[in-house]
């Protein structure tokens, strides 16, 4: 029980030191968010207002600016606590190195993704999505974007000791988003035009699972590589 509670404060811990972190580099917060807005912005801007052709192509288009928007802090996730050595004293310390590596992913989460959702009502009002699409959009995008996250931060892992890593990453990191890519925007489409799409959002669970299963331990193993 001891261990427990040992393990819930030093995650709650690092959560706040992350926070600490992101507050001083407001930028990672906001240019994710108003890079989403101007991409659904200038799609109407570029096809015309015709809502069929919006409707028909904005689930696609909100994925991708979702997914673009995750991608755009992630290079910079464990950069500072590698330069500066942290990591290295994390490795060391009595404290499990899974729960730094937790903390990192909820934290890039809520940073990067959260705004996203509570932004999707209105970019799907934007692009004509109809309103049935709604729900299947942000449940999508909630169970979707933990998903880039875990696999985003994977990737910067183990790119992390290179000292410039965008491309590299872009590479790694774009093929395993595209299931996440395909379930999600088949779903929104499934909503819109009336049918089920409850095995699309199973899909999307099952997948999410395995991530929260997996992640944490490939992220630690490929930062350990890194320092050794």
């Amino acid at each position: 029980m001891m261990t427990n509670i040992s393990y819930a404060s030093a995650f709650f811990a690092l959560i706040q030191k992350e926070f600490t972190q992101v507050y001083q580099h407001k930028a990672d917060i906001v240019n994710p968010l108003i890079f989403f807005v101007v991409v659904i912005t200038l799609f109407p801007l570029g096809l015309g207002p015709e809502p069929n052709l919006l409707a028909r192509i904005a689930a696609g288009i909100i994925w991708v600016a979702a997914l673009l928007s995750t991608m755009m802090g992630l290079e910079r996730v464990f950069k500072a606590d590698y330069d500066d050595g942290t990591i290295e004293q994390l490795l060391i310390s009595s404290t499990p190195f899974f729960i730094y590596v937790c903390a990192k992913m909820v934290v890039h989460w809520l940073l990067t993704s959260l705004p996203l959702i509570i932004l999707s009502p209105v970019a799907a009002y934007m692009l004509h999505i109809p309103t049935q699409g709604f729900e299947a959009l942000m449940l999508t995008l909630l169970l979707g974007t933990p998903i880039l996250s875990m696999i985003g931060i994977i990737a910067t892992a183990l790119t992390v000791s290179l000292p410039k890593s965008g491309v590299l990453l872009s590479l790694l990191v774009l093929p395993l988003y595209i299931p996440v890519l395909i379930f999600s925007t088949s779903a929104v489409d499934a909503a819109s035009m009336g049918m089920a799409y409850n095995g699309h959002l199973a899909m999307l669970a099952g997948v999410m699972m395995l991530s929260i299963a997996v992640s944490p331990f490939a992220t630690a193993a490929a930062l350990k590589i890194n320092i050794n």
